[in-house]
């Protein structure tokens, strides 16, 4: 069966300056086999190919043109940096860029959903041991809330078997009658 071919992306918006355009090779970062005291062979048994494409305001254009989320993301991040450049500290100059861009109606219906989770994203510097921690919370959260739900339908279920009326049970355990009517024909 024939597969598509995929085609591998990177998006570059670093400050340090940066082709337009490069190609990355996964083969690049191997270890040379001599120097593990094996024969060099012609090509590497996996190869991966990624084009970088730089993003940051004023590079390549025609991609900005074409998509109007991506050019939204470039004049933020530029308007954040020029405003870090003229002194502002990082969480004014998000804020700041914000503003400026829901002003301007760019990336309007994002920033009117996420702008709080978006500042305090841009605002702490990423750091992978907070966010597995944080994802272990998640995680721990919604397990708890999924317990809590279980042992709420096991009470449905214990107080539908002693003769109980759903609306009892509904002021009892704070669960929906269509929850509650659901848990009784399935028992």
């Amino acid at each position: 069966m024939p597969l598509p071919r995929p085609e591998f992306f990177v998006l570059y918006n670093g400050k340090e300056d940066y082709p337009n355009e490069e190609i990355l090779r996964l083969s690049e970062s191997y270890e040379s086999l001599a120097s593990l005291g094996l024969p060099e062979k012609n090509s590497p048994a996996l190869e991966l190919v990624a084009k970088v494409v730089n993003i940051n305001q004023g590079r390549n254009e025609e991609i900005a043109r074409r998509c109007k989320t991506l050019a939204g993301y470039s004049a933020f991040v530029g308007k954040v940096r020029e405003y870090v450049k003229e002194g502002q500290d990082i969480k004014e100059a998000i804020k700041n860029a914000v503003k400026y861009c829901l002003d301007r109606d760019i990336l309007r219906e994002f920033f009117e959903q996420n702008a709080t989770e978006a500042m305090n994203m841009l605002a702490t510097e990423w750091n992978w041991d907070d966010a597995k921690q944080v994802w272990f919370e998640e995680g721990r959260e919604e397990g708890r809330e999924e317990g809590r739900e279980e042992g709420r339908e096991e009470i449905v279920r214990n107080a539908l078997a002693k003769g109980f009326p759903p609306e009892t049970i509904h002021t009892l355990t704070g669960l929906d009658m269509e929850t509650i009517k659901s848990i009784q024909a399935h028992m």
